[in-house]
């Protein structure tokens, strides 16, 4: 979804990415991919169990989370929630882009849809 941050943020959005790997492997990713948003560390696996993406087991590690994305709105309602068991499968970023449209028009008034 980073290489459509301006668009996301032109919508009213914000990138907010979460693995529950360490603060420092977050930082040092996040510097070798030279993303410009925050990678926050969900080391205790509250999130992702709060969010009911955190798998029991897969590939014979526990507490990983799945691949996922969540539009939250700005009172924390979540709004559009994508949820993959196959970390190699990737989201639709059209239709992610399309819930912040519907959701922006709502927010002015417009319609959503």
């Amino acid at each position: 979804m980073g290489h459509r941050q301006e668009e996301i943020a032109g919508l009213g959005g914000q990138i907010l990415a979460a693995a529950v790997t360490a603060t420092f492997s977050q930082q040092a990713f996040a510097a070798s991919l030279g993303v410009s948003f925050p990678l926050l560390s969900d080391w205790d696996r509250v999130a992702c169990t709060a969010y009911g993406v955190r798998y029991r087991s897969w590939k014979g590690h526990s507490g990983l989370a799945m691949r996922s994305v969540f539009v939250v709105d700005q009172n924390r309602r979540v709004r559009y929630r994508w949820v993959t068991p196959d970390a190699m499968v990737l989201p639709d970023h059209d239709e992610v882009i399309g819930v912040l449209a519907s959701l922006r028009g709502s927010a002015d008034g417009g319609d959503s849809k």
